[in-house]
């Protein structure tokens, strides 16, 4: 297999319609985003619309393995790799002393061309890793809290300064290694289940959006992250996309996890409203889209599958379809990408 850094094949990118800058390319809203971001994104820009990209969630204490599986079971591998920086406790699923094997494996798989995807579900300011998942990420902070935590030089506000600088650095490694990250922070915050969920007003979710951007972006200097707003899918007490949005200048790409509603078009025509010309995506996935949903539903970038392959009532026989189909892009298919293996059809298909 050979591989070919991202950066080299902007120039063969056909770009949808979207906010161009004079050079006729698609900005990413970091200002003075790296080269292999801005080509990174202008391929997910390119593919708007027409195909999806496949992706695997690896958690932590996994590590990578899930990709093996996905090929041995589909004989193809994602094109899109994800991780989750974690919380718990040392060697527990999601222990926070395996981030350095986290990046290491990034660097290495985005040397094989997948792309990067992190999230981060992250410590509230009130507690110091590690924690428990349904004590902490899953308690809730007081009012009196969270304004603490939105007011510049209170002890909760730099606490939780001192959590982002942690994760800073990981990042950082990926700049310095020239890894473009799809970078989904404090996900599905239009559901309640998480501290930093159902926070609204200027200064409830959309405040720490923006203050993470700022910390990461304009404090540290982070130019390799391509900004992703990844809600929850819209049902019975979970609020419409568009109610914790942090703004155009913020994001750079919209997602949604679909695990319960069956990719429903109320879900899909909110984001893309809500988006406009910005790309959307499947940021996790129960059940695999079929390709039926995905030619219904053309926009959706990336799908990320969330767990093992046949987790969550998934359909083996939809994955290995879609796998295998035109319309989901796999690894071998990325432009970036050459393969000196042939594609491995499997057997359930024949």
């Amino acid at each position: 297999m050979t591989f070919k850094p991202i950066v080299f094949s902007i120039s063969l990118l056909v770009l949808s319609a979207s906010a161009f800058s004079q050079d006729g390319l698609v900005r990413p809203v970091t200002p003075g985003a790296s080269g292999e971001t801005v080509a990174l994104l202008n391929y997910i820009c390119s593919i708007s619309g027409k195909q999806t990209l496949s992706g695997q969630h690896c958690a932590p204490l996994v590590g990578s393995t899930r990709l093996s599986v996905v090929h041995r079971m589909t004989g193809r591998y994602p094109a899109v790799f994800g991780q989750d920086f974690g919380f718990s406790y040392p060697g527990y699923w999601d222990g926070i002393n395996y981030r350095q094997r986290i990046v290491d494996e990034a660097i290495r798989r985005h040397s094989e061309g997948f792309i990067i995807t992190i999230m981060w579900h992250a410590v509230p300011p009130t507690r110091d890793e590690p924690v428990t998942f349904r004590e902490a990420i899953q308690g809730d902070l007081t009012n009196e809290e969270w304004q603490e935590l939105i007011t510049p030089g209170t002890l909760l506000n730099e606490r939780w300064k001192s959590q982002v600088d942690v994760i800073a650095w990981f990042l950082k490694q990926l700049q310095f290694a020239k890894v473009p990250v799809l970078w989904r922070p404090y996900h599905e915050m239009n559901g309640g289940w998480f501290w930093w969920g159902k926070k609204e007003g200027d200064d409830g979710y959309k405040k720490l959006w923006r203050m993470m951007f700022d910390r990461l972006v304009n404090f540290h200097g982070l130019n390799n992250l391509i900004w992703v707003y990844n809600t929850n899918e819209f049902k019975e007490g979970v609020d419409p996309h568009e109610t914790f949005y942090p703004g155009d200048e913020f994001v750079d790409i919209l997602a949604t996890d679909v695990y319960s509603e069956g990719f429903n078009r109320v879900n899909y025509d909110q984001l893309r409203e809500l988006a406009g010309n910005k790309p959307i995506a499947l940021g996790e996935v129960g059940p695999n889209p079929s390709l039926e949903k995905l030619e219904e539903q053309p926009a959706w970038n990336w799908f990320m599958s969330w767990g093992e392959p046949d987790d969550f009532g998934r359909d083996l026989r939809n994955t290995i379809e879609i796998y295998n189909s035109d319309r989901v892009i796999t690894l071998d298919e990325l432009p970036w990408v050459d393969l000196d293996e042939p594609t491995i059809h499997h057997p359930i298909l024949k």
